[in-house]
């Protein structure tokens, strides 16, 4: 089992930054890889960026160039830095934390990008 805390949303004007951290704890050997994912009001849950054990990284294209993920083994937390927020990346941001068998979900934090 592996449980996930997150912590660093909040209200921001456009063009401004928000930077989310997760922090994991339990059975961390179990995880390949480890994402956060967004879900806005009527929309569906999409990926946002991810970072495997490797330190691969992935981003989906409305944020690449202006969010990076990045990780700190020793702290187990996995961050995400985002800039040049625009109010369309308003939403509820989850970490998820990818098992070889299960899927792991944080509570989720709001992120607010006011116009």
């Amino acid at each position: 089992q592996v449980l996930l805390v997150e912590s660093g949303g909040g209200l921001v004007q456009a063009g401004g930054s928000l930077r989310l951290s997760c922090a994991a704890s339990g059975s961390i050997f179990s995880i390949k890889a480890m994402g956060w994912y967004r879900q806005a009001p009527g929309k569906q849950r999409e990926l946002v960026a991810a970072i495997t054990r490797a330190g691969s990284t992935n981003y989906a294209d409305s944020v690449k160039g202006r969010f990076t993920i990045s990780r700190d083994n020793a702290k187990n937390t996995v961050y995400l830095q985002m800039n040049s927020l625009k109010p369309e990346d308003t939403a509820v941001y989850y970490c998820n934390a990818a098992g070889w068998s299960d899927d792991y979900w944080g509570q989720g934090t709001q992120g607010t990008v006011s116009s």
